[in-house]
């Protein structure tokens, strides 16, 4: 039976996890993920895990904060003045806002809000899942 390999495009189900068992995505109940093995479309470890498996293979895999989201990095931890906002927005924890990092031609990027004070509001703008260990349960589905 043919192994998945870098060139391919799979389809995988999958089941993604936090150390203490809790769910964070699922593509149960949904068509599964396709991607091209090697194209960088999913993170690292993930497409590394698929690499070898046959259609109909299942298995487990702990992938590294190194080998998914990265590390969480206090240079995205960022402290704002209240001012700085708009006035049609209104600064809540738990509310994910678009930001500029100091470069006026750099895009926008997602950050959430983590704290508000009198006069200043906290914005993590590191991706979600950074900084974690995440726990699949891999299903590979298909082989094209």
């Amino acid at each position: 039976m043919a192994q998945a390999q870098s060139g391919d495009k799979v389809k995988v189900h999958y089941t993604g996890k936090f150390e203490d068992d809790t769910v964070f995505d699922t593509s149960k109940d949904k068509e599964p993920l396709e991607f091209m093995i090697g194209s960088g479309e999913v993170i690292p470890g993930f497409e590394k895990s698929v690499i070898g498996m046959e259609e109909g293979e299942e298995k487990t895999i702990i992938i590294p904060p190194e080998e998914a989201y990265g590390p969480k990095r206090e240079e995205l931890i960022l402290k704002r003045e209240k001012s700085e906002f708009p006035e049609n927005i209104r600064p809540v924890v738990g509310k994910q806002v678009g930001i500029r990092l100091n470069q006026p031609d750099v895009p926008l990027i997602n950050a959430i809000i983590t704290e508000v004070s009198e006069d200043t509001v906290t914005l993590d703008a590191n991706h979600p899942l950074a900084g974690k260990t995440l726990v699949f349960d891999i299903e590979l589905v298909g082989i094209t």
